[in-house]
């Protein structure tokens, strides 16, 4: 595991050092940046849909989704963080609660 963890380090950090070493020119194309500003985005909603609707190898549906469903209308709404996070904690708890 150590190994996995170590040869990991040393991935991301190559990959690091690779976006450093890319001429200015690469990286003010428009289609670069458009790539760069949503990459971020979609690993957030990746790590959300995990997090959310797996349970080990499986998914599924439960009071997590209420409350993810309860923080998308919140920061619709543009709800103070606070809120959307205890309101998306309560939701859930409720629904668990059910």
């Amino acid at each position: 595991m150590w190994t996995a963890i170590l040869l990991a380090c040393v991935g991301c950090y190559a990959l690091k050092l690779a976006g450093l070493s890319l001429p200015a020119r690469v990286l003010a194309h428009p289609v670069v940046e458009r790539v760069a500003d949503l990459i971020p985005v979609a690993l957030l909603a990746a790590l959300v849909a995990v997090q959310v609707w797996s349970t080990g190898p499986d998914l599924e549906v439960d009071a997590r989704t209420a409350g993810l469903a309860f923080a998308v209308v919140a920061l619709l709404l543009r709800a103070p963080f606070l809120v959307v996070v205890i309101g998306a904690a309560a939701v859930a708890a409720l629904v668990r609660a059910l």
